[in-house]
């Protein structure tokens, strides 16, 4: 049987994921286009733009994939041909296929919302990251003191680990640049009436009260209308403030809806039992509607299913259906503190904590072999400080 060739558009977790489970099989070529040469670890980019490692929330492709047999691309998607098999990068390029896997993931959705595009940061890309932790630390060397308000928009998991992380992180760097005895100003601002609307309201209790702990004003059931250089306007009114941060919005790859794609509820990509959106297209991760797209785990789960099936193809055995399976969810909320629901089990603490730690090992050993995985996860108790006066800073404090 010839081999089938089988493209992957995305470098996150289902892409990524599908390419090592399928580069071993004889019976395919593999191509990964990506838009970067290094796997991206969403769930730690606070980390890193809080002063953690760079390296933390970034994996080399060349550390993943080794010696595998696959090639990867360095590009980005723009249009598809389903007729004749054949995607087209922005730069030009054409790449043919037999089987199509697309795991894009998201993008940033600011809902039309005037100023968000300019001012506000985010934190959904290394880039994002270190863009943000550089502004944190331009605004205290400019302004001598920090800004009167640090506003974090949305109450999901992104928002609340970086709102809990923000309060030391700021501590630390004012007392680095030399100023003290200035009040830290973080709000958190969500739509919804409650922080984790999707979660139970255990879960949002118990996080809303962490999150006061550490001093973090909540604006709960508050609307973003715009945004300018000096404040934010939530419900007609204005908070004075050079630091927003928007976690609140994503919308599904444009790639889609630019290549008339077929959609479901949420606005995401229709799927049918076995993953697929048209025969030998298969959607994975967070752009497909399934019940519960959105999360790390379930891409995961996603490449491992579609990567079995084509497996089973292969050796003309029948396909297995999609089952969904309710990922774990653990979400920090400032230092060694999370709440984990898992299915109907709900707890909080260190314990919680910690299990986030073993969750994250355990996600690197997904795409790493145990000892690149133990490196990997040891990055996650680094510094990293670009600041040359938190350098000097931080050596001084070192040795003292």
């Amino acid at each position: 049987m010839a081999k089938k060739h089988v493209l992957i558009v995305g470098g996150g977790f289902g892409g990524v994921k599908a390419a090592l489970e399928l580069a071993d099989d004889d019976n395919f070529d593999i191509t990964l286009i990506s838009m970067t040469n290094y796997f991206q670890y969403y769930p730690n980019l606070y980390r890193s733009a809080t002063g953690g490692l760079i390296a933390e929330s970034q994996i080399p492709f060349d550390d993943i994939f080794g010696t595998k047999r696959l090639s990867v691309i360095i590009g980005e998607a723009k249009t598809l041909d389903k007729k004749t098999h054949v995607l087209t990068t922005t730069n030009g390029q054409v790449y043919r296929y037999d089987i199509l896997i697309l795991a894009l993931g998201v993008v940033t959705n600011y809902f039309g919302i005037k100023g968000l595009a300019e001012f506000a940061y985010g934190t959904k890309s290394v880039d994002e990251a270190k863009r943000l932790k550089a502004h944190l630390h331009q605004q205290l060397i400019d302004d001598q003191v920090p800004d009167q308000n640090y506003v974090i928009v949305g109450g999901g998991p992104t928002g609340i680990e970086l709102a809990g992380a923000m309060t030391d992180y700021m501590k630390k760097i004012m007392k680095n640049h030399g100023i003290q005895h200035h009040a830290i100003h973080i709000d958190l601002v969500e739509a919804a009436p409650r922080l984790l609307p999707r979660s139970p309201n255990s879960m949002s209790r118990s996080v809303a009260r962490r999150l006061k702990r550490l001093g973090i004003k909540l604006y709960l059931g508050q609307t973003v209308q715009g945004e300018t250089a000096d404040d934010l306007k939530v419900n007609d009114r204005s908070l004075t403030s050079h630091s927003v941060i928007w976690t609140a919005g994503m919308a599904t790859h444009p790639f889609f809806h630019e290549n008339n794609f077929n959609f479901g509820m949420h606005g995401k990509v229709a799927v049918n039992v076995y993953m697929q959106a048209e025969d030998d297209i298969y959607i994975l991760g967070d752009d497909a509607n399934t019940p519960y797209s959105g999360m790390a785990q379930t891409a995961l789960y996603d490449a491992k299913f579609v990567a079995r099936n084509l497996k089973r193809q292969a050796r003309e055995k029948s396909l297995k259906p999609y089952k969904p399976k309710q990922p774990i969810t653990v979400i920090p909320a400032g230092t060694k503190w999370a709440v984990v629901q898992w299915g109907a089990i709900k707890f909080y603490g260190r314990k919680g904590w910690w299990l986030r730690e073993a969750a994250d090992f355990l996600s690197f050993h997904d795409y790493e072999p145990w000892w690149q995985a133990s490196e990997q996860f040891m990055t996650e108790f680094g510094v990293q400080e670009d600041c040359p006066q938190c350098q000097v800073a931080t050596n001084y404090f070192d040795k003292a």
